[in-house]
């Protein structure tokens, strides 16, 4: 056999060889039939979804619900005493003696210390025996007047002489009375750093009184919110010294200065503490409330894809998931209002709207209501910076 021939039939051997590999790897892999299994309907793929097709995406969904909400702003203060003082002597002098116990509730007017004022009490006297003796001397001279034994000049240097003892006395009582350090409102006294015999100076600390049964609140809002802020509004106050317990108040006053720095408006409450549970000085959270709306419609936050023109969701109609444009308004605890778009009861997707296209058939799986929708307090719709602001206020 010539070489050629060899060629040829080596040729020949190779490609059936290579034939006969493709049929067994064909026959091996091939997906056997299940006899009796039935046929995919006409026009119809896997999963429902179109024939030749992938499966319908599986999607998550929730119902729009309508609620009553509260529009309010929540911030965080600082608790202040009705009224608070620090006594300090306006004169110096050596203490006599302490009237109170420290931590307990005085009257207005008490006596809390006395400095040692025996000078004081001398001036006194000395100035009351010698108004004793002008009022005397005015009364001869009235009579000598009256008989016309002196003259007019007499009777007014002794009227005079009269007023000039009345005003030495009443400055040398005022000298007394200063030795005196009385409480100047109803309140509880605060811990004394003082002795009976200690000598203290002019304007030195000597103890703090403070007015708790009523209370004031201090705290900061986003100049956002200065149209809604009115004198009279209802406020709710929490602490975390006291979980679970609400404290109501009252909206007292409103800054008229907005403050450059953080663009806040400072502004104060006022509330009872009769039973003293809260203290001055204290961080408490605020809820102020501008007032109340039914019939809101909520959805998850999730559920809003956002978009250059308008936001939008996937309303699931038919099985087929349907793009709609919406309104959207207030936010609060991942729930947000739809002001524009939907209705009470509409299904919307929540999870997998990446997959989806507008009319694309969608596999639902169980819908999560929006926790506590019926219930949930509303945040102002307020701009980026607001809330930038709010964030600056309540560090304060």
């Amino acid at each position: 056999m010539s070489s050629r021939k060899r060629q040829v039939v080596v040729v020949a051997v190779a490609l059936a060889g290579l034939v006969g590999l493709s049929t067994f790897a064909y026959l091996s892999f091939r997906a056997p039939s299940v006899p009796g299994a039935p046929a995919a309907p006409a026009g119809k793929g896997p999963a429902g979804g179109p024939a030749g097709g992938p499966p319908a995406p599986r999607v998550e969904t929730a119902r729009v619900q309508a609620a009553e909400v509260a529009l309010e702003a929540s911030a965080v203060g600082s608790l202040r005493s009705n009224e608070s003082v620090v006594l300090r002597p306006e004169v110096p002098g050596r203490i006599a003696t302490i009237n109170f116990r420290d931590g307990t509730a005085v009257a207005r007017g008490t006596l809390l210390v006395a400095l040692d004022a025996a000078t004081q009490a001398a001036e006194v006297d000395q100035a009351r025996a010698s108004l004793g003796l002008a009022q005397a001397n005015l009364k001869r001279s009235q009579d000598l007047f009256a008989r016309t034994f002196i003259s007019q000049q007499a009777l007014d240097n002794a009227e005079a002489t009269l007023k000039v003892q009345e005003a030495a006395l009443a400055l040398a009582q005022a000298k007394f009375d200063r030795t005196r350090l009385r409480a100047p409102f109803a309140g509880i006294v605060g811990i004394r750093n003082i002795s009976v015999g200690d000598y203290v100076k002019e304007g030195q600390d000597l103890v703090n009184i403070e007015d708790i049964a009523t209370l004031k609140i201090d705290f900061r809002l986003p100049e956002s919110y200065l149209p809604q802020l009115r004198p009279g509004q209802q406020l709710e106050v929490s602490s975390d010294a006291l979980p679970g317990q609400l404290f109501s108040g009252v909206l007292e006053a409103v800054n008229p200065l907005v403050e450059a720095g953080g663009r806040a408006i400072a502004l104060r409450a006022r509330m009872a503490n009769a039973d003293g549970r809260l203290r001055p000085g204290m961080f408490v959270r605020v809820r102020l409330i501008f007032e109340k709306r039914s019939n809101v419609l909520l959805l998850p936050e999730q559920a809003v894809v956002p978009d250059s023109q308008s936001p939008y969701v996937y309303r699931v109609v038919d099985g087929a998931a349907r793009r709609t444009p919406i309104r959207t308004g207030m936010r609060r605890d991942a729930l947000v209002e739809v002001v524009e778009g939907l209705s009470a009861g509409d299904e919307v997707v929540t999870a997998g709207q990446m997959k989806l296209r507008d009319g694309a058939a969608v596999r639902t799986l169980a819908a999560a209501a929006p926790a506590a929708a019926a219930a949930a307090p509303a945040t102002a719709p307020q701009p980026a910076a607001a809330g930038a602001a709010a964030a600056a206020g309540a560090g304060r």
